[in-house]
């Protein structure tokens, strides 16, 4: 018998991996409701299988050849299997009647409603609708306008999961409001769909406000045009008259530089003798 074989001539198990990875799965399989449940207890090595409890066996299985010293072990000990059957009972059942009643209870999700920039100053209105506190995950917020489906202009953000069962989302809508088009958000999930009607019209309060700040705006550039205009009146009325007392000025030496202008024309006529 050579050195590293077991006396019972099996060969020796592979050495062990330096990082290994072992999982555990809890299976439940409901049949009529609960009349007929099912409960499976899986391991996992390395992602293969490699044993499992059966409740409709009431005992382990080994899947590989590893796994077989402990499934006999297991399946020895009357106790623990007792304590597995049991986990029909006390796990399945149990968490099927938690779930059952739970997820109606968190079903009732809270929407709000924000108004992220709206009125006419700038074309385009964007809503922002989040829906938190509902479970489970699968729901979905549509946003209509004057009853289709708008799929242009949304954008959805990441499902969060708030760390107590339930999630949020938040699905954004930028569009341009019109009196014929009513906006409306409607989300739907286990429970029928239900809606919330916008009252985001081009009469809101909101177009009244930004008209409000574009005639504020408009008066304030006329008042300062009227002021820009006269300050360029009265600069150019002073410049005039700067120009009209330089001219008064040379008007009054004309007679006697006038005289040199004579002379200088007519020759040395006009001009004292030597």
């Amino acid at each position: 018998m050579g050195p590293g074989v077991p006396p019972d001539g099996l060969p020796p198990p592979p050495p062990l991996a330096a990082h290994f990875l072992y999982q555990e799965k809890a299976e439940c399989y409901f049949y009529n409701g609960t009349q007929r449940v099912r409960h499976l207890y899986r391991s996992f090595y390395d992602r293969q299988e490699i044993d499992y409890f059966d409740s409709d066996l009431g005992k382990y299985v080994a899947v590989t050849p590893l796994a077989q010293p402990d499934v006999d072990k297991w399946n020895r000990d009357e106790q623990w299997l007792q304590y597995n059957k049991a986990s029909v009972d006390s796990f399945c059942r149990h968490n099927y009647e938690v779930n059952t009643i739970y997820p109606h209870y968190l079903i009732q999700i809270e929407i709000e409603i924000e108004y992220l920039y709206y009125g006419p100053c700038f074309p385009n209105t964007i809503l922002l609708c989040t829906a938190t506190g509902f479970y489970p995950l699968k729901i979905e917020v549509q946003w209509l306008k004057n009853g289709q489906l708008e799929e242009e202009g949304v954008a959805f953000g990441e499902e969060l999961q708030n760390g107590d069962w339930t999630y949020q989302l938040q699905v954004m809508l930028e569009t341009q409001p019109h009196l014929e088009a009513p906006i409306t958000v409607q989300w739907g999930g286990p429970d029928p769909p239900a809606q919330v009607r916008l009252l985001l019209l081009p009469q809101s309060p909101f177009l009244q406000l930004c008209q409000e700040q574009t005639l504020d705006g408009i008066m304030g550039a006329v008042i300062g045009v009227a002021f820009l205009a006269v300050g360029l009146f009265s600069y150019l009325k002073s410049k005039k008259g700067e120009s009209g007392g330089a001219g008064g000025e040379i008007v009054g030496r004309g007679p006697y530089r006038g005289g040199l202008s004579s002379s200088s024309a007519g020759g040395q006529e006009g001009l004292p003798d030597e």
